[in-house]
Parts: C-alpha cells; structure tokens; sequence
C-alpha cells in the first residue's frame, strides 16, 4: 500500500530554490536569522530572555520530557519483541544496502561523536561530587561510594534512552520512506494520522519545527566541540591567548576555529554521503579505537574494566526509577535533573531529525527489529565501553591521589579541558602529545562529520525528501549554522545555545509522540500479514 500519490510537497520548478520548498526554507531563515540578529544586537538581552523562557518552561515541562523519553524507550523495545519486528524496512525482498560495519560506523559517529570526547570524563567526575543518590543518602561526594551513582547517571544519560529517542524518529522516518513509498522527511511520518492535509501549511509548520530543532541540535553540539578544540589547542601549544582568564576559550580563538571547522565540513558536505561522510566516519572510528586503546593501556585498566561490569549491571537494574524518576524543579534534586537529565532529554529530541533521518537512509533493507536493536544496543555498549574506561581513568587517578583534585576541579571549573587534563596525568613525555593531537584530530573529524551530515539532514526536510540538494544551499546552511554557533556562544557561550535548543526541542517532542501514534496505526492496518484487517470506520 502506497500513499505517494497523494503526497504533494510543492517544491519550486525553477529559481534560486529550485527544488526546495520556499515556504519551509524562507520560514526556517527568518526564524534563525532573528535569533541570531537578537544575538549579535542585544547579546545581554538575548541571553536574558533565553535564561528566563527556559527557566519557565522546564518549570512546566520537566515531568512531561521525562515521561516523554520514556515513551519513546517502551516504543522501540515494544515493536522490537512485537510481530512486527520481522517488517522490512523496504520491500520484502530487499537485503540491506550496507555492510555491518560500514553501517554501524557511520551510525556511530554521526550520533555521539562529539559527546563522547566532551563529557566522557568529565561528566563521570562531576556526578562523583553530587548526583541524586547522593543528595538523597546525605553521602558526602568524592569518594569511593559515590563511584557507583556518578556512573549509573553517566550511563542513564548516554545509554538506551539515548538512541531509542534517535531511533524512534529515524524508524518512523525509514517505515513511511522505503515501505509505503513516501518521501523521506518529517512530515511524511503523519500520513496516516492528517493524510492530504499534509501537503499545506500544516506539513509545512511540522518540517519547520524539525528544521529548527535541528539546527539548534547540531549548534550545541558544535559550540561544545569548537570550545573543547579550543582548550584542546592551548593545552599543546601553551599560547596564552587563545583561553580568557576562566579558562574559557576567547571570541578571536573562537571565530576562527568556527570558520575553519565550517570550511572543511562544506568541502565534505559538497563531496555528498557516500564518499565524504562515509570516508570520515571511518576515520573516526580508527582514531576512537587508538584513543581508547590509550586509554586502556597507559590507564587504569582493570579498575575500568570491573567498573564497566559493575556498571552496566547496576544501570540495568536501576532502569525502571532512572527511567520514571521526576523531582520538583525548586528542589536540589530537581536542579540537578534540570541541569542534567533533561538538558540531555532535550537534546536529543533536538537532535532526532537530525541522527533519525540519517540512520533511515543508511539502514534501508533492514528489518525493524534489526534496526532497533542495532542501533540501541550496540551504539549503547560502546558508548558505556567509553565512559568507563575514560571515565573510570579519571575516577581512578583521584581516589588513588594521583589527580590531587585536578580532574575534578577542571569537570567543575572547564569541562572542555578535562580530557587534556586527564592525557597530562597518564603520560607527560612524547606519548601525551602524540595522544593530545589525535585527540584534536578527532575531535576536528567529528566536528566537521556533525556539521556536514546536519546540513545535509536540513536539506533532505526543506527539498521534501530529497538528499541531492544542490551544492550553494549547502554551502548557505553550512554559513547559517556558523552564525547560529558564533552569535550564541559570543553572547552568552555554550549556555546560551543549550538554553535556545532545550526550547527548540519542546514542539518538536510533541511532533516525535504524534510520529510514533500514527506509525502503530499504520503497523495495525497494513502489517497483517494472512490475518484479515479491520477497515477502518
């Protein structure tokens, strides 16, 4: 059964956006452009109302993203176990276009590169200092029983909640697209729930709620890189200038690091996903493998070889409350999950057009229990993998002393340099600056793969499915997103482009629980199989 007929997204024929949707893409432009003129002409106005409109809305809406990512969670596991894990993604026929590795390499990188390099120590080291358990036994932080809370919250916020978000989208996205023959974008996802009502203003309010969402998404994970490569920079070369008296890195350093970033990744925007993305995916993965071997032989490896164990055992068993558990805003446990756990909800959602899209149009042919689990379970362990092995580093060296304090004061003070903090303390000779450069390299690699693979994403929604976007309003989205990145983080740092995303996200979310409504009514109506379906009235 194929509704494509009766999707009409109306692209313009000729002129400058031909083959895009005006309306999307002109609507999508004024709205970025007037957070980004708010920015640049009123950064301490912008970053007030910013402060303040996020302050209520996470005031109002805490328990309902909590709830919400756990809807998405019982969503995919609840189709993976169903009969309908065996749909294919495609035809019935259809092998998967590609390989395993090439696959789960680009799903990878694409989803959390730039995370893991950010927070991988860092964030294990701050919830050792407090994290809700902690509050709530009165146990002071900082020592070996706060271990096991500082990783279980590390893993909630990297784990299977995570990628169900990310896959709850890209499933949606990949079911309408390659098995019912519509085009692959957000609004395609509704079909069943507002058929041809789609095709006008309603179809387009949903593509450009997905547009911007995105476009935040991607700006907070580009404003943590460039800021993490900045720290990274100034920890070899020792320049003196690139970092302000805080630690933070200055505007100057900023700009140009932005500018650089944004020209590689429109170069590999420009050379399209088969080649570019998938070429630096793999890059990624070659160099993530050598840092944690690093890691794993130059740290404390068997203490972060028990801790991954431990961890993910305590994780699992601890999944139900991490899931469900809601604290009043106004409480010290609620401050900590609006600063933590729901700045990652939010994100994420952010992020789900963005890493959906891409992994639906790399994992046509699979089945849908094959997507699920792959693209939960197996992106989870590695990131867990990471976490304790990095982080478990980290947590080692200042039980044992060896930190005296200074991994965890750099998680609280700059929590980009931790992972330079941390290289330092393992190995002062040759080794670290080998280890600090590929670090940088890597952290340039995921960067530029974020930025190029969030521009292509953006384009695929504003040219109703379509991925063959021509080369100027890639390079025109790529210039967006640096203005985006450099207005924000100039007024008010990565702060500010959390703040603007986390309300970016909001509409979005309510657009991800309609998507996976209307993709069960499809399932029930079409996905039968022998049994006979009841009509709807």
């Amino acid at each position: 059964m194929s509704h494509s007929n009766s999707m009409q997204i109306g692209l313009s024929k000729a002129g400058f956006y031909a083959g895009l949707n005006p309306f999307v893409t002109l609507a999508s432009k004024a709205i970025i452009a007037l957070i980004v003129l708010y920015a640049v002409v009123f950064p301490e106005a912008a970053v007030g109302t910013l402060s303040d409109l996020n302050g209520l809305l996470l005031k109002t809406f805490n328990t309902y993203y909590i709830y919400a990512v756990a809807l998405f969670l019982m969503f995919c596991f609840g189709l993976a176990l169903s009969r309908f894990g065996k749909v294919r993604l495609g035809r019935d026929d259809e092998s998967p276009e590609f390989s395993f590795f090439s696959w789960f390499a680009m799903m990878f990188s694409a989803g959390m590169g730039i995370g893991l390099m950010f927070y991988s120590i860092g964030e294990p080291l701050y919830h050792f200092q407090s994290n809700p358990a902690l509050i709530q036994s009165g146990q002071e932080g900082g020592t070996a029983a706060a271990v096991p809370s500082a990783m279980r919250y590390t893993l909630l916020h990297w784990g299977l909640h995570a990628w169900a978000v990310y896959v709850s989208a890209g499933l949606c996205m990949a079911y309408f697209a390659f098995r019912k023959g519509l085009p692959l974008t957000i609004r395609s996802t509704l079909h069943p729930l507002f058929g041809d009502k789609l095709n006008g203003p309603l179809g387009h309010v949903i593509d450009i709620l997905a547009v911007v969402a995105t476009t935040l998404g991607v700006a907070t994970t580009m404003g943590a890189g460039v800021t993490q490569l900045v720290a990274g920079v100034e920890f070899i070369a020792n320049t003196g200038v690139l970092l302000d008296a805080e630690g933070a890195p200055t505007a100057t350093a900023l700009i140009i690091t932005l500018l650089l970033v944004m020209l590689l990744s429109t170069v590999s925007a420009l050379t399209g996903v088969t080649r570019g993305v998938k070429w630096l995916s793999q890059v990624n993965i070659y160099l993530s493998i050598g840092l944690l071997a690093f890691f794993m032989l130059a740290g404390s490896s068997l203490y972060s070889a028990a801790l991954f164990g431990t961890s993910v055992m305590d994780y699992t068993l601890n999944l139900i409350p991490l899931t469900f558990s809601v604290w009043d805003s106004s409480t010290e446990l609620g401050a900590w999950q609006t600063g933590w756990t729901i700045l990652y909800w939010a994100w994420w959602i952010a992020f789900a057009p963005f890493v959906g899209l891409f992994l639906a149009r790399i994992s046509r042919g699979r089945t849908i229990r094959e997507f699920i689990v792959g693209c939960i379970l197996v992106p989870s362990l590695i990131c867990f993998v990471w976490m304790s092995f990095l982080g478990g580093t980290g947590l080692d060296l200042e039980l044992n002393g060896q930190a005296g304090g200074a991994i965890a004061q750099a998680a609280s003070d700059n929590i980009a340099s931790v992972l330079f903090v941390t290289i330092d303390l393992l190995d002062s000779g040759v080794v670290a600056q080998v280890v600090k450069m590929a670090s940088i390299l890597l952290i340039i690699t995921y960067l530029v793969t974020s930025a190029d693979s969030g521009v292509l994403v953006l384009n695929t929604i504003m040219a109703g499915g379509n991925s063959d976007a021509l080369a100027k309003h890639r390079v025109i989205w790529g210039v967006i997103l640096t203005l985006m990145v450099g207005s924000l983080l100039l007024a008010g740092g990565l702060g500010a482009i959390q703040k603007a995303m986390m309300i970016g996200a909001l509409p979005f979310s309510l657009v991800m629980i309609l998507m996976c409504v209307s993709m069960l009514k499809s399932l029930l109506q079409t996905e039968r199989g022998n049994q006979p379906v009841a009509q709807p009235a």
